[in-house]
């Protein structure tokens, strides 16, 4: 399976593996794999194969052994090809250590005179706990107000994901995407909040299935009560 995913093309080499298999309009895997990454470019940007086949062998092999260790059999039918899926899927999972956060807000700054509040809420956020290697997910709320810059709105979700899909703890995450926003447009303010729920928390330990973990961060404007309290009012809203 070939995961498409965002990554600079003036900073990584990405192993996209030529194949001469035809779907039923006669194009090759390739050419389609090539004709999506030309539809989806941006400023310094493609859509490209992710894994690093260096990599995957590696972690095949080490994924192998786990399942040898667990007292499973790595020859049975089912899991011949899993140390292989799960080493693509842990690319996958982390190649978030291979974005950079302030060119992707670079890549869309533009001059405005607009110095009002801007939320993009209800991200959906993908991450893995550091501690256990465990799925976190949740939602992400983003504002930030305007210092003669704004960005393209797409580009804020594309932060949050550069810094989830890696090993995570949600309250470093939620610092991580406060500050790059901060440093890269700076802005009047930004503020950052995350709803959250662990596995390693439902699956396992106190196996509590239901509870909600939220961590907050603010800068500049947003450090006053007042307008403060106008983003959490607002991203607790239903105006749509």
């Amino acid at each position: 399976m070939l995961y498409l995913q965002i990554v600079n093309h003036t900073e990584k080499k990405t192993n996209m593996k030529p194949t001469t298999k035809k779907n039923g309009n006669g194009s090759s895997r390739e050419e389609i794999l090539l004709d999506m990454a030309r539809q989806n470019e941006m400023d310094g940007y493609e859509k490209m194969d992710l894994y690093n086949q260096e990599t995957l062998d590696k972690l095949a092999f080490h994924y192998k052994e786990i399942i040898k260790l667990l007292g499973e059999n790595p020859e049975r039918e089912g899991i011949l090809k899993t140390p292989e899926r799960v080493g693509k899927a842990m690319q996958f999972l982390t190649h978030g250590y291979d974005l950079n956060p302030s060119e992707i807000l670079k890549s869309a700054k533009f001059k405005e005179d607009y110095k009002q509040m801007v939320i993009v809420k209800d991200i959906e956020v993908y991450s893995m706990c550091e501690h256990h290697m465990l799925p976190f997910f949740g939602k992400a709320h983003v504002a930030y107000i305007p210092n003669g810059y704004i960005v393209g709105l797409s580009k804020i979700p594309r932060v949050v994901d550069a810094f989830a899909r890696r090993l995570q703890v949600q309250e470093r995450l939620t610092t991580q995407i406060k500050e790059s926003i901060q440093n890269t447009l700076n802005p009047l303010g930004v503020a950052v909040v995350i709803e959250a729920q662990h596995m390693c928390m439902s699956m396992r330990g106190i196996q509590k299935q239901n509870s909600v973990s939220t961590t907050s961060d603010f800068t500049g404007a947003f450090l006053s009560e007042k307008t403060r309290a106008e983003f959490i009012h607002l991203i607790g809203s239903n105006l749509h």
